[in-house]
């Protein structure tokens, strides 16, 4: 497969998938969406594979989110926003391998609710997690809400999307978001070993745990395609653009001045 936007490696049976647009702090588009859905099918699916990372090329940044750049009411991709949400958060959830997102820097907006969906959570010190959606005139209004209150709880996850503060990689160890935390030298080689370490298990009865795991959270799904099409229709309003029109001329949003 030749990919874009996403670098694919299979490493010991561990298959990395790692987002490189590290210039736009690994932020997505429509084609990164479709192909981190490309990819992890194919390791999904591929029997040499025992667990998948999910990654972000260079020091700063897991991922933060959709690309502004590409956002005027509307992302450059397909999908009911213009991004494939709906289907990237399913194969993360659908294939049958664990998949656990390594972070090193900021897990920020949809980088935030990639980590939420992993199987897992491995970050360094130097992590910083958060949302910013009603800052930006927009939320995740699917599992990034959802299901985030069955990971950290219903009061911190709300606190989370009102609040909009961000959180170091201790707390959110501390809250349930990652796993663990391990001092950045050190989160190459603990992802790589908690995968092996996976890879040792039976792929049958890891697969059936994790759809066991899914089946209690799988209403969810609806709940994320009825609240994306809200969202697409709050993308149309002025109060939404007036959260991307304010980053672009780098000042702080009104939204009062559209409030009914």
């Amino acid at each position: 497969m030749n990919f874009e936007d996403i670098l694919y490696e299979v490493r010991n049976g561990v298959a990395w998938i790692t987002i490189n647009r590290p210039d736009k702090m690994n932020a997505f588009r429509g084609t990164t969406c479709d192909e981190l859905i490309r990819a992890l099918n194919k390791a999904g699916y591929d029997r040499e594979v025992g667990c998948i990372v999910l990654a972000g090329a260079g020091d700063r940044a897991f991922c933060t989110g959709g690309d502004q750049s590409a956002h005027d009411g509307h992302y450059d991709g397909r999908g009911t926003i213009g991004l494939p949400m709906e289907e990237l958060h399913t194969a993360i959830r659908d294939v049958p391998k664990p998949v656990i997102a390594r972070v090193q820097g900021f897990a920020i907006g949809g980088g935030n609710v990639l980590c939420t969906i992993c199987d897992l959570t491995i970050c360094s010190e130097k992590a910083i997690f958060g949302q910013v959606g009603p800052k930006m005139g927009s939320v995740d209004p699917g599992y990034g809400t959802a299901f985030l209150a069955r990971v950290v709880g219903e009061k911190k996850a709300r606190e989370i999307w009102y609040l909009n503060k961000r959180y170091s990689g201790k707390e959110a160890e501390a809250m349930g978001l990652a796993n663990v935390c391990v001092p950045h030298e050190q989160l190459d080689t603990t992802v790589q070993e908690w995968a092996e370490t996976i890879c040792e298990r039976s792929p049958t009865a890891i697969a059936i745990a994790k759809r066991s795991f899914n089946m209690d959270t799988a209403h969810q799904s609806g709940i994320a395609g009825m609240g994306m099409y809200a969202l697409k229709l709050y993308y149309d309003t002025e109060e939404s653009r007036e959260g991307v029109n304010a980053l672009k001329e780098k000042r702080k949003p009104d939204f009062k001045k559209y409030a009914k």
